[in-house]
């Protein structure tokens, strides 16, 4: 699952530079530290680079280090991770993953190949054994991306990874976790293999209505007031 690696280390390199507060042409933290902070290989942050790179979020010098850039680089109208995480809330983010994420897992239940599905069902055997909150959040993370790249429509994937940064950078935190690692009986769990056994089955209503539960549940585990 290279790919997954690598846009994973991606969405938590944009995370981690729009959660830092840094303004244009500050310092980012040496290779080794960051790459302690994300969990990530050295490989896949220079990845992460040579994309920020090119999108002016970064820039690089030698024999000093890696600077903030101030975004440019997609034109005038471009807004970043960063500026659009402070003009929204974290409850606006979990709405646009309600509108979102559903119909992608109907489009998934269509277009899924039988590798996408074998993922699926890895990623959901892997959550089961995760023994912390950190390893949990990265395979459910990979779930969800997995589903949305079994819709083969880049279009839909484009939107879906920058709504995940969006997500990463201002709503990961507002859990309140009650035990230090998921319980066997974690209702993302089972939510999962619902959506997984939809796909399967090519039943793109279900799907659907699994992705619609699912976040419903991970809403009211967010902000059990609403």
């Amino acid at each position: 699952m290279k790919r997954e690696n690598s846009e994973g280390a991606l969405i938590q390199l944009r995370a981690y530079i729009a959660q830092g507060e840094f303004e244009t042409n500050d310092r980012l933290p040496a290779e080794r530290e960051l790459c302690e902070t994300l969990g990530i290989g050295r490989s896949e942050l220079r990845k992460a680079f040579a994309i920020l790179e090119s999108e002016g979020a970064i820039w690089r010098h030698v024999g000093r280090g890696t600077f903030v850039g101030n975004g440019k680089g997609q034109g005038p109208d471009y807004l970043s991770i960063a500026d659009i995480a402070k003009r929204t809330t974290p409850r606006e983010v979990m709405h646009a993953r309600l509108v979102l994420e559903p119909m992608l897992a109907r489009e998934a239940a269509m277009h899924a190949t039988a590798e996408h599905v074998e993922q699926l069902r890895d990623c959901c055997a892997k959550a089961r054994e995760a023994t912390t909150w950190r390893q949990y959040e990265s395979i459910d993370n990979q779930f969800h991306s997995l589903v949305t790249e079994a819709t083969q429509n880049t279009p839909l994937i484009t939107m879906y990874e920058q709504l995940n940064a969006l997500r990463r950078t201002i709503v990961w935190g507002c859990l309140h976790r009650h035990t230090e690692t998921p319980t066997p009986d974690h209702h993302s769990f089972a939510e999962h293999e619902a959506i997984l056994e939809a796909i399967e089955q090519r039943n793109s209503e279900a799907a659907q209505i699994g992705m619609k539960r699912h976040l419903q549940a991970v809403r009211d585990d967010m902000f059990p007031s609403d």
